[in-house]
This record gives structure tokens, C-alpha cells and sequence, in this order.
């Protein structure tokens, strides 16, 4: 079940909005810095290997030898990426006249499906296939580009300079959607209000896009915060690949646990209408109307 509301609380807000900016900085280091869960030394790779999953996601993360994918279900897989491993642009090989991967191709934010080997020390990439419009919606991220400079000024460039303060927002809507117990799967009515919420916002001028995860009481605190980042993660990985919306246009998803209840915990309706996620489109007091 989904619920659309209009009046989101705007102290949970600002905590969302506090966490999103702290993470957003973050991020805005350069991507071919090696992410503390990636470290460790390339995979050798000269070992008996057998066929691996198909992994379809976003690259989450990255070094110079290992992508970190996440996937529709909420969990992230790393795959290493060799000299071998080709990489097809949905129209042709990417490439300086090659198949061999350039170090710039993989960008964080870039959906990609990869078929992987399975060897001693995990998955190696054989072939990574993505798309001419997403490789080029990821670039434009990473270089800022003059064709999307005004765009992205408006909301990655911002929201690093922002104070994480909900007053300098106008919310424009909020549209929540519900999960089962410890579950991060989206049901297919989630899906399509998500798609919803995502057109609309997409109607506002220079509107951005906040996730926040939310569980009820069930559970311990430790794991409910994971829950309630797995949640707004497929959230995000949804309205991205499902939904078209442009990853620059979303501040960094948020978990907040069993916090600020929407609902009375003691009772089972209120503990389902608190697994939820609510996608809020913020638009800055400042770009309001422009």
C-alpha cells in the first residue's frame, strides 16, 4: 500500500536533510579513489574459473580494478574488472579502438549489467553492457559539462554548498511507500506510484528528490537502521533504473530507522503504515519558481 500526503514532518526532514548533505560531500571526491570496502590487491584471475551470476545494478562504488554494483533487491556485489573484460555501449564497444576497459568508462551512478566468472577470490567481470544515454548522463556528473551546467548547478553543485537546513525547501510532495516486515521488496502498486511521484516531480523546475527508509519497532536498533537504508536504497535504484530519474537529481538516500513514527508501533496498522519510504521532492526557496 502507498500513501501520497502533502505535509511531511519537517524535523525528520531536516535530520534526512543533515545526513544527505554529510554523505553528498563525501561522494563529491574524485571516483577513482579507492572506497574502503574495495581496498586489496588485484584478483588474479590466471586460475580455472567458472561461469558467475549476471549482476544488473548501478555501480555504487569503484578502484582501478573492482566495481561495486547494487542491485535491484537492495544488496551490492564487488566484481573485478581486468584487461579482458569488455565493455559494450548498447551501440558498439567502447573504447580508444578497443575492447580493453578505460579507466574513466565505469562512473559511479552508471547502470550496467555485467556477466561475471566465478573464481577463488570472487567475480571477475568477462562483460559489462550499459547504455549510450546513462554513460552519458554519468559523465556529465563527473565532468560537469557546459550542455548540463546549468542543470546540475542547480542540484549536485547546490546541494554540496547548501546548509542541510529543511527551511531553505519548499516540499512539494511527499509519496510514501509501505514494505513487509524486515522485507526491502517493493510491491508492484509501490512501483508504480514511484513512477508517478517521479513524472510529476519531474513537471517542477529544478525539483530534487530525498529518500528516507523507515521501519517500525520490530527488531533491534542496529538492525533496523540497515533495514531502513536497504529500503531507501532499492527506492532509489528503482525511481534510477525503472523510473528514468537522473542520479545528480537525488540527494544521497536515508535511513532513519524506527525514528519519528507515522503511526502508533503497539498497534499492527500503525506498525505497517512505519515500514515505509517516503520520497519527498524538495525544490530550494532560492530556485523556486525559476
Amino acid at each position: 500500500m502507498s500513501v501520497i500526503s502533502r505535509s511531511p514532518k519537517f524535523l525528520t526532514l531536516a535530520a534526512a536533510l543533515a545526513v544527505s548533505a554529510s554523505a553528498a560531500s563525501l561522494s563529491a571526491q574524485p571516483q577513482d579513489q579507492s572506497p574502503a570496502d574495495l581496498s586489496g590487491s588485484v584478483t588474479d584471475t590466471s586460475s580455472a574459473m567458472t561461469k558467475g551470476p549476471d549482476v544488473k545494478g548501478i555501480i555504487s562504488a569503484r578502484t582501478a580494478d573492482k566495481i561495486k554494483v547494487a542491485t535491484a533487491d537492495g544488496s551490492s556485489s564487488i566484481i573485478t574488472v581486468t584487461p579482458d573484460t569488455r565493455i559494450n555501449s548498447g551501440g558498439g564497444f567502447l573504447g580508444l579502438g578497443s575492447d580493453r576497459l578505460a579507466a574513466n568508462q565505469l562512473l559511479n551512478g552508471l547502470p550496467v549489467t555485467v556477466k561475471t566468472m566465478q573464481s577463488d577470490a570472487g567475480l571477475v567481470a568477462s562483460k559489462i553492457n550499459l547504455q549510450k544515454r546513462d554513460y552519458k548522463v554519468a559523465s556529465m556528473i563527473r565532468s560537469g559539462t557546459e550542455q548540463g551546467f546549468a542543470e546540475q548547478t542547480a542540484a549536485t553543485e547546490a546541494l554540496r554548498s547548501r546548509v542541510a537546513d529543511i527551511g531553505q525547501y519548499n516540499v512539494k510532495s511527499t509519496t510514501n511507500v509501505n514494505f513487509d516486515t524486515g522485507k526491502a521488496v517493493l510491491s508492484e502498486q509501490a512501483k508504480a506510484d514511484l513512477c508517478q511521484a517521479a513524472n510529476q516531480a519531474e513537471t517542477m523546475n529544478n525539483a530534487v528528490l530525498l529518500v528516507v527508509g523507515y521501519t517500525d519497532s520490530t527488531g533491534s536498533e542496529e538492525l533496523n537502521q540497515v533495514l531502513s537504508e536497504k529500503r531507501a536504497s532499492r527506492v532509489v535504484n528503482y525511481l534510477q533504473q525503472a523510473c528514468r530519474w537522473k542520479p545528480y537529481r537525488m540527494l544521497t538516500p536515508t535511513g532513519m530507522a524506527e525514528a519519528d513514527p507515522a503511526a502508533d508501533n503497539s498497534t499492527w496498522e500503525g506498525k505497517a503504515q512505519n515500514r515505509r519510504v517516503a520520497v519527498n521532492v524538495l525544490v530550494s526557496k532560492g530556485l523556486d519558481g525559476m
